[in-house]
């Protein structure tokens, strides 16, 4: 009759087979694995967010390129031919060249202008693309180094298990413990291969998230040294960070971009009140091949003009005072949605603040903790030799070690995410935060 262990074991691997198939093939590559800025880069070429931004960008440069021809001159050829036939024929050719330039036309200038807010608030929207997406990867890559550990940890977890099962099997069987802390063992080890079995295809739907950001085909990413040395947070003070985020924050630049695109707008309606100024001229070449009165006699025409257009607007059934009433409340609702956006940004970033500071203490406690874990359980094993202490004991002790080494690895995750999101939540998040990352991985 096979052991408990060894049936256990066998149920065990049959359960665990697909799973860890699966896992080997998202893993199995002749390729090394890739870095997080190797990762990042990926993912600028391939991300469709991304991609999304980097053509708004484009798309919103052109548009501001537009407005300048408000500004410039216009120039138009036009050509023409007719032949007529009556009693005789005759025909006609022309050609003319016209060109016309503001001089002044304030409207025509208000757009001018905006269009050129367009460049920054296109530059503004791609910083904060470019931030987002090192953070959505940084996020991906942590998230499978954390799943890769919690599984190691279990696996580590179940090695210890199946060892105090099988020592309580013993001590069973010569008759120093009861039959009860085998049964103990037994379910902590039943238990033990579920958590794997969940932390298995954790650490897959992790991997197929990385691999699905970055398009690689294999994605997987270096651990991180160990041990890691976490720097503290810099600057200590809040206010700093706060300081940092109300000018660099890329959404309250856009709004910024906003508010002043929506003050010459009305600018635009207020010039609705005002004169314009323009010059015009044209050159025309006419040749007459014979008239109606005079068939056989050709002749050539060439004019000359050039000229000045000024228009006062009188009255337009109060639109323009309208318009204005419309755009000034429009210049309102942009101001409130800066004030809206600043009061959001300075939250979010005392949260990732003292957020960061938060889990640089829990790293503290946790690392406290893993080595108090560890002592209690050479105690209780000690004990359970003993016979001071019971099965339980020991398995409780196991459990609790493997539990704070798995939280103590995933905070050390958090604060260089926390890091990362404090920066973009100020607006300075660069690619050199993540060489400093970079750095701290096995290579």
């Amino acid at each position: 009759m096979p052991s408990i262990v060894s049936t256990a074991k066998l149920h065990s691997t049959k359960r665990l087979l697909p799973v860890a198939l699966a896992i080997g093939m998202a893993f199995t590559t002749p390729a090394s694995a890739q870095s997080l800025l190797e990762m990042v880069n990926a993912a600028r070429n391939y991300d469709a967010t991304y991609q999304s931004a980097k053509l708004q960008f484009d798309a919103t440069l052109a548009k501001g390129e537009q407005a300048q021809a408000l500004i410039l001159p216009t120039v138009g050829l036009s050509v023409s031919s007719s032949h007529t036939k009556i009693d005789s024929s005759f025909s006609t050719q022309s050609a003319s060249v016209g060109v016309s330039q503001p001089l002044y036309n304030a409207a025509n200038w208000s757009s001018y202008e905006q269009g050129q807010k367009q460049s920054a608030l296109a530059q503004a929207q791609l910083n904060a693309a470019e931030q987002d997406l090192m953070v959505r990867v940084s996020q991906a890559y942590f998230d499978v180094l954390a799943s890769t550990d919690s599984l190691t940890f279990v696996r580590s977890q179940k090695t210890a298990v199946s060892e105090q099962l099988a020592f309580a099997k013993r001590n069973f069987e010569v008759g120093t413990s009861t039959i009860t802390d085998t049964r103990e063992a037994q379910a902590r080890f039943d238990l033990v291969v579920a958590q794997e079995l969940a932390a298995e295809n954790d650490l897959l739907v992790k991997t197929m998230a990385l691999t699905q950001l970055v398009g690689l085909t294999q994605a997987k990413p270096h651990a991180l040294s160990a041990p890691l040395a976490l720097k503290p947070l810099e600057p200590t003070d809040v206010n700093l960070w706060l300081d940092q985020a109300m000018s660099n924050s890329p959404a309250l630049q856009q709004l910024h971009i906003a508010l002043d695109v929506a003050k010459l707008e009305t600018s635009k309606a207020e010039a609705g009140h005002k004169p314009t100024l323009d010059l015009s001229g044209s050159y025309s070449a006419i040749n007459n091949n014979g008239t109606a009165t005079a068939p056989n006699i050709d002749s050539r025409i060439n004019k000359t003009e050039i000229g000045l257009t000024f228009k006062l607007p009188l009255f337009a059934g109060f639109s323009v005072q309208n318009k204005v009433k419309e755009t000034l409340a429009l210049e309102d609702k942009a101001r409130s949605d800066l004030l809206a956006s600043q009061r959001a940004v300075a939250q979010s970033t005392r949260t990732a603040f003292f957020g960061v500071q938060s889990l640089q203490a829990q790293v503290q406690a946790f690392e406290a903790a893993e080595a108090s874990s560890q002592s209690a359980l050479d105690a209780n094993k000690l004990g359970y030799q003993v016979g001071v202490r019971i099965n339980i004991d020991v398995l409780n002790a196991q459990s609790q070690l493997f539990d704070t080494k798995a939280k103590l690895a995933k905070a050390r995750y958090d604060v260089l995410m926390g890091g990362l999101k404090l920066r973009q939540a100020a607006g300075i998040l660069k690619m050199e935060d993540l060489q400093a990352i970079n750095a701290q991985l096995v290579q």
